[in-house]
């Protein structure tokens, strides 16, 4: 502990560097800082921000530091020594609100930090405290762990009245309690790279999270488990080659902070969407190091799966950060610029919170839309990655307040000449007034279709919505996208995604079952439109078991035979059950893993085996995975609609059945009408096939239709059978009335 007259001294001595009287910012209590002579800091750039490590005036290696921080006073970087010792060095320079400075001799694993200094006024916004030592918004990695004792938060957490706790500053040091950015060097050219560019068309989504894909897979080394590095590994691509998908949808890998409620349960945030380094690899999922080497593992992870032919699609999360509302902790943009960065509501003490975690970013203020488009750009070009998932995508979309199409980041997305060209995929939706967004956005974007989910559970489940929407849903949903260009592609088709049941538990569970969470079971969604087939969770019943299987069967056939983007959650394709948990945000141990074993039981592997089958079956017909949407008329003389609706009885349905709702319907999708030419500029022909989909609890005798449609048809995927045949099947010549068993999906190709 350093003594008063000491302190002082410290304080005069910065006072006299940074050009104001630092008394009325008090140094915090602990080690004291070593002086730096101002000459090690050269003026450097203001450009590009974040930390750089170059070559310098007169060929000096060094690293040069650049932050934006408008509001502030004066800003200190602090470097840090492997024994944790802290220097201080004074940035100078000030240029269009970016301050920075070149240091000489700073090299890659250099551990750093920022203190911002400036009013403390949060009635007015202001929450500037130098004794927080802020995060680079810019880090490229991040080295120590997020903990939320009180010393990391800008206000006293702990004061007696909590009504005003946020406008008490605290004055004690954070350092030791938070992580560093670390400097790195990045000079790879990915000129041994090769991106997969699979077209949106013919691509086929796997969401997976790093840690949860990895953890028990018994062909990936145990110290790589949890890892980069472990989804790198031979055996955990093999599972994706083997099943066929295009590219994997990562839950977020930027750097993320767990929050303090679930810290006190003894919980972590396993998901991560808790951003704080929208620059960073998370470094709990790096094997090699976190002094930067989750840098290089997280680009030979992409690597490996470019090789694969499998792209990597980042679910990002740029609408809040881990700094929560006014009572959070103060790691970075809180402390750099808190008005700066946040929106704030008219009393500003307080934040508008459009994600109902606390805060939201500011993206109409340009520096907020830089840090966002420079992230992005970054992991396109220095990180390898082929798109992004945008969480709460709305929130981004909002002008002052409303959600607004012609808003500047959807505008600056559409210009860029690099974010333009990588898949876009919006959650179209936040939590605030107007946030439901769901076709809404513009061409580029493709979008999560809840729409489909809905309508496709409440089928199989027997709710029947009617014919109209559940056609528009398996057809490409054109009553929400044939506008503006947009094609089929602009539908994520999913019935599960990381937030909710997953597809085993959708038949097994009527109710959530989220106790672990501690939560009261509050949490989570009680909407889950799900059946559980006669019994709540496991049960011994095979017949209630069997059922389960076949439910399963016909939600993943029906989702791999509807035109759109289909999207599978790791672990469906083989039942992997959370037990009920409908909300395993928090749930970083067997809950929220996928569980490998269950491939060693014939079941699940029949069920694994089925779902490849039916995405090889997608990638040979161009038939299943369209270009265009379908038109209801044939595209030659004498030829045929492309869509055709058929009831039961075989005829096509009436405008009365297309209004109606029902248990069976039959979709033929005819190959000799697909619009459109193949690279070559040949005319693109396929097969034609006739979906029947029964939902009903009894048996349905349906009549296939006679010509013109077909001669005979063969089976090529029947749901009801619990061992799936190598196709074709049976043969069935035209007008023959065949019985489809309860619950079934029959899929035949047209002879």
């Amino acid at each position: 502990m350093s003594s008063a007259a000491e302190q002082e001294a410290v304080a005069d001595s910065y006072a006299a560097d940074v050009g104001h009287d630092a008394r009325r910012a008090p140094v915090p209590s602990g080690t004291a800082p070593v002086a730096a002579p101002a000459p090690l800091v050269w003026p450097g750039s203001s450009t590009p921000l974040g930390a750089r490590y170059r070559v310098g005036p007169d060929g000096v290696a060094g690293t040069n530091f650049a932050l934006w921080a408008g509001g502030a006073e004066a800003v200190e970087l602090c470097l840090f020594d492997p024994d944790g010792a802290e220097r201080r060095f004074p940035l100078g320079e000030l240029t269009h609100e970016i301050w920075h400075g070149f240091v000489p001799g700073v090299r890659p694993g250099q551990r750093y930090g920022y203190r911002v200094h400036g009013r403390w006024d949060p009635w007015t916004g202001a929450r500037w405290n130098p004794a927080k030592l802020l995060l680079d918004p810019y880090a490229r990695a991040v080295d120590g762990e997020f903990a939320l004792p009180p010393e990391v938060y800008g206000h006293v957490r702990d004061w007696p009245d909590q009504q005003v706790a946020d406008t008490v500053r605290d004055d004690r040091d954070s350092a030791p309690f938070v992580p560093k950015g670390v400097v790195v060097h990045d000079d790879d050219d990915w000129a041994d790279d090769r991106r997969p560019k699979t077209p949106w068309s013919d691509s086929v989504i796997y969401e997976l999270h790093v840690r949860g894909f990895t953890m028990r897979h018994p062909g990936i080394p145990e110290k790589l488990r949890g890892t980069y590095a472990g989804l790198a590994h031979p055996a955990a691509i093999e599972h994706l080659t083997r099943l066929g998908v295009t590219a994997v949808e990562l839950l977020p890998v930027h750097q993320f902070a767990h929050e303090d409620h679930l810290l006190r349960r003894g919980l972590t945030n396993y998901w991560g969407y808790n951003s704080i380094g929208y620059f960073a690899p998370h470094a709990g999922y790096a094997a090699t190091g976190t002094d930067g080497q989750q840098v290089g593992e997280f680009k030979r992870m992409v690597r490996a799966l470019h090789a694969a032919g499998i792209e990597v699609i980042l679910d990002v999360v740029y609408n809040h950060t881990a700094e929560a509302g006014e009572f959070g902790p103060t790691l970075s943009l809180k402390g750099v610029d808190n008005r700066g960065y946040y929106r704030l509501q008219s009393d500003a003490r307080r934040y508008a919170d459009y994600t109902g975690c606390g805060n939201t970013l500011h993206v109409v203020r340009p520096q907020v839309l830089r840090l966002i488009t420079d992230s992005l750009r970054y992991w396109v070009t220095e990180m390898g990655v082929d798109g992004f998932r945008f969480d709460l995508a709305a929130a981004l979309a909002r002008s002052m307040h409303d959600v607004d199409m012609l808003s500047p980041f959807l505008a600056v997305i559409a210009q860029d000449p690099v974010l333009r060209r990588v898949k876009l995929i919006a959650e179209p939706w936040d939590v605030g007034s107007g946030g439901y967004q769901v076709g809404a956005f513009p061409p580029l974007w493709t979008e999560w279709n809840d729409r489909y989910r809905d309508a496709v559970r409440d089928y199989w489940r027997g709710a029947l919505p009617d014919v109209r929407d559940l056609g528009y849903r398996l057809s490409g949903s054109s009553d929400l996208y044939a506008w503006g260009g947009r094609r089929p592609y602009a539908s994520v088709n999913f019935v599960t995604a990381h937030d909710g049941f997953t597809l085993r538990d959708l038949v097994s569970y009527h109710h959530k079952h989220n106790e672990a969470n501690g939560e009261g079971n509050r949490d989570g969604t009680s909407d889950n439109r799900s059946w559980n087939c006669g019994a709540e969770g496991e049960t011994a019943d095979e017949d209630v078991n069997a059922l389960r299987r076949r439910q399963l069967r016909n939600l993943l056939t029906t989702l791999l035979l509807s035109t759109g983007v289909p999207m599978l959650v790791a672990g469906d394709e083989m039942g992997r059950t959370q037990g009920g948990n409908n909300n395993a945000y928090c749930q970083d141990n067997e809950i929220g893993w996928v569980d490998w074993s269950l491939l060693e039981e014939g079941a699940w592997r029949e069920l694994f085996e089925l779902t490849s089958r039916l995405i090889a079956l997608r990638h040979r017909h161009p038939v299943l995975r369209r270009r265009a949407f379908f038109s209801g008329r044939p595209h030659a003389d004498h030829g045929l609609r492309d869509l055709a609706w058929f009831t039961a009885d075989g005829a096509e349905m009436t405008e009365d059945d297309w209004f109606a709702s029902t248990t069976t319907v039959g979709m033929y999708l005819s190959g000799r009408d697909i619009p459109g030419r193949d690279a070559r500029g040949e005319p693109v022909v396929d097969d034609s096939f006739l979906a029947v989909l029964h939902a009903g609890h009894e048996p349905v005798a349906f009549t296939l239709p006679d010509a013109p449609w077909a001669e005979r048809y063969e089976v090529v995927v029947d749901t009801g059978m619990e061992e799936q045949r190598e196709e074709p099947g049976e043969t069935y010549r035209a007008g023959t009335t065949v019985t489809v068993p309860a619950r079934t999906v029959l899929l035949l190709r047209v002879a």
